[in-house]
């Protein structure tokens, strides 16, 4: 946690050294979110929401950041159209 760059319950770092070379050729060509894309072919997912969080994140949500959890995660969100970060 001493490395996150970012305040609140997001967890980022630039050079993540828990990205392998494949993990990061995959999320270079969007092909990590495969499984996204069949969770939403399921039902699971909706095309455009919130991301799913991780459970210790969303223990640290304040009362407006968990009114999120209302409705289903999706693959897109405004972190994503809003433009990749490199």
């Amino acid at each position: 946690m001493d490395l996150n760059q970012t305040g609140g319950p997001i967890f980022k770092i630039q050079q993540d050294p828990r990205i392998t070379k494949v993990g990061a050729f995959l999320r270079v060509h969007s092909l990590d979110e495969i499984p996204e894309f069949i969770n939403v072919l399921k039902g699971d997912m909706s095309m455009v929401g919130p991301r799913p969080a991780l459970p210790e994140e969303v223990q640290e949500y304040t009362d407006a950041e968990l009114a999120r959890l209302q409705v289903f995660p999706g693959l897109t969100g405004l972190w994503q159209v809003s433009g990749r970060r490199t």
